[in-house]
């Protein structure tokens, strides 16, 4: 019966037949069910051994007949609310073993994601609303150099930015609080006061009132990444302006040529002195636009010129020389370079001076008010982890020549475009723009790499690096420029000259016909192979431009190589040096001119390719 509907208590007579109120109160307590049920026991026996016996099978009282109505009501009513009070012990034991065992899996949960935060190579830090540091995982640790004591209860703001990201920061932080976080690029700076760049995402944290009271912050390491993008940028932008550079210079050679060649013409012609002395400016003007033509080849690595060992110790003492003199006094120049075993260089001394002096003008013009500059070498070795960071860089020897001011320095807005061609901060008239651009020109000529540190106030510093690689100077000779009445003219040889620019053609054909030549001219590869097909046998040598259209030149020597195998031919051009353009083509070319050239310079390598067996 109480199996089937619980009571709360049981009042139980020990006396009763068949079964006895002891061997009912067993059987209840051994029944699941029922052994948690109060039972009193009624008895009319004073007996205490009996009394003993029910306590000891789980009776909670005794209730001795007769019965008094007003305590039995006390008793019930005292053991009904110790059962309840009981059951919600019970009950609050059983919620508390299971908020412990919830408590402890959150605990292992919390371990588990702590020591994945510890794991991860971001820094993750969380700070309060007043920027306090509350959370600091190893990762930060390990990007900004400060341990966990030392960066716990700091202020970020003054830890890890810089004066000129503090404005930033307002504008993050109110983005923050009103769309609830923020993803973006900063500048940091790290325990050795080194500047990075991190990819930054900030995510607002809640209490359980819903109110915002903290800010986790996850930050990446973008320093290299954003480092090899810029120079990637920057090596494709330079590489877009050196095409258009060498276009510029192969039209500026194509409208020289012709000048040069008339203005030669003329003084053969006009002999008055004061004639002459206009023919002479002509002359070395044209002669400064063709330098200023090569400057831009440089720019765009298309000249290389012939290189030699080189000492470094000496060009930085010629250098040296130089601006002690020239620059002024309230400049102070420090120069510093090992006193032995510098490692040499190979390359262009010419070039290398230009580059120092171009160098050290920049830092003269950025100390108007005076201060120092320093040139110094060191040997310097690129390992892979420097060259993954540089793309122009190769593992492998190195020279460094340093060139530092302590001027104005450069903001990081325009860094990155100081290289460019025609790009300069200086006034008008003050600066062509071409400085810096012929200086990366010649050093990526020389296989080096130039970096570039600068901070605003403090001043600038250039690191040039070239290489120790020895390369065998190749034989050139140098000719002794004769005058133009003691060159040997022609005797009658038909010249087959082929450009694509009139004036070029005719200027030519009237030098070489004054000077003894037959000329046929041709205004490009198809009309020029058309020619020779017809007048093979008399044509002694071939005057081809490189660049033109329809058949540039190169395709036509080739073709002509094809027709006859001993055919001379003469390759012009005005981007390529001779070095470069024997190497693309063999021995298909006998000679190369580079324009802007001179009536000399024609007949020379004419004399030269005709007596040439």
């Amino acid at each position: 019966m109480a199996e089937c509907a619980l009571p709360d208590l049981i009042l139980l007579d020990i006396l009763m037949p068949e079964i006895d109120g002891f061997q009912t109160c067993r059987c209840l307590k051994n029944n699941q069910s029922t052994k948690d049920i109060p039972i009193i026991f009624l008895t009319a026996l004073d007996d205490k051994v009996d009394k003993v016996k029910g306590l000891n099978l789980g009776a909670v009282d005794y209730i001795t007949k007769p019965l008094e109505h007003e305590e039995v009501l006390a008793r019930v009513n005292i053991h009904l609310r110790l059962r309840n009070l009981t059951k919600k012990l019970t009950e609050q034991n059983e919620r508390l073993e299971i908020e412990i065992f919830e408590r402890k899996q959150a605990e292992q949960k919390i371990r588990e994601q702590a020591a994945l935060l510890d794991i991860t190579k971001d820094a993750i830090l969380v700070q309060d609303l007043d920027n306090q540091i509350q959370f600091w995982n190893q990762g930060a640790e390990c990007l900004y150099g400060w341990t966990k004591e030392e960066a716990v209860g700091k202020n970020t703001n003054q830890l890890l930015y810089s004066q000129e990201t503090l404005a930033k920061l307002k504008n993050i932080q109110k983005t923050v609080a009103e769309f609830g976080s923020w993803q973006g690029e900063l500048y940091q700076v790290i325990k050795q006061g080194q500047e990075i760049i991190v990819a930054s995402r900030w995510t607002l944290v809640y209490d359980e009132r819903g109110k915002p009271k903290s800010i986790l912050v996850v930050n990446s390491n973008i320093t290299e990444k954003k480092q090899l993008e810029a120079q990637f940028l920057r090596a494709q932008r330079m590489e877009s302006l050196g095409t258009l550079a060498s276009g510029i210079a192969h039209d500026l050679n194509n409208a020289l040529t012709p000048i040069m060649m008339s203005v030669q013409l003329i003084e053969k012609k006009i002999t008055d002195d004061k004639s002459q002395k206009w023919l002479s400016i002509m002359e070395t003007n044209i002669k400064r636009a063709a330098e200023l033509v090569k400057q831009v080849l440089w720019f765009s690595q298309k000249v290389q010129d012939r290189f030699t060992t080189l000492q470094v110790k000496d060009l930085i003492s010629e250098i040296e020389n130089i601006i002690k003199q020239t620059f002024p006094k309230n400049i102070e120049i420090h120069v510093k370079t090992p006193k032995r075993n510098l490692w040499n260089i190979s390359g262009d001394a010419t070039q290398l001076h230009q580059v120092l002096m171009n160098l050290c003008i920049n830092a003269r013009d950025a100390m108007p008010n005076g201060g120092i500059l320093r040139i110094s070498a060191r040997n310097f070795w690129v390992d892979s982890q420097y060259a993954r960071m540089n793309i122009d860089a190769k593992v492998g020897s190195y020279v460094m020549i340093c060139v530092s001011d302590t001027g104005a320095g450069i903001s990081k807005e325009i860094v990155d475009r100081i290289f460019e061609p025609f790009f300069t901060t200086k006034e008008v008239g003050q600066g062509t723009g071409l400085g810096l651009s012929t200086v990366m020109g010649i050093i990526k000529s020389h296989n080096g790499f130039v970096n570039v540190v600068s901070e605003l106030e403090k001043g600038t510093e250039f690191q040039v690096c070239l290489p120790i690689t020895q390369i065998i100077a190749k034989e050139t000779t140098e000719e002794t420029v004769k005058d133009y009445e003691k060159l040997p003219v022609g005797h009658g040889e038909l010249i087959l000259v082929v450009d694509d620019e009139d004036a070029i053609l005719e200027i030519t054909k009237t030098s070489l016909e004054k000077n003894a030549y037959q000329v046929l001219v041709a205004s490009d590869g198809i009309e020029a192979i058309a020619l020779y097909t017809k007048y093979q046998q008399e044509i002694s040598v071939v005057l081809i431009d490189m660049m033109m259209p329809y058949m540039d030149g190169l395709t036509t020597s080739q073709v002509l190589k094809k027709i006859n195998p001993e055919v001379k031919i003469i390759a012009v051009s005005g981007l390529s040096s001779n070095n470069e353009m024997i190497k693309v083509v063999g021995n298909n070319i006998k000679n190369f001119m580079l324009k802007p050239y001179t009536s000399h310079d024609l007949l020379k390598s004419l004399q030269k390719v005709i007596n040439d067996n």
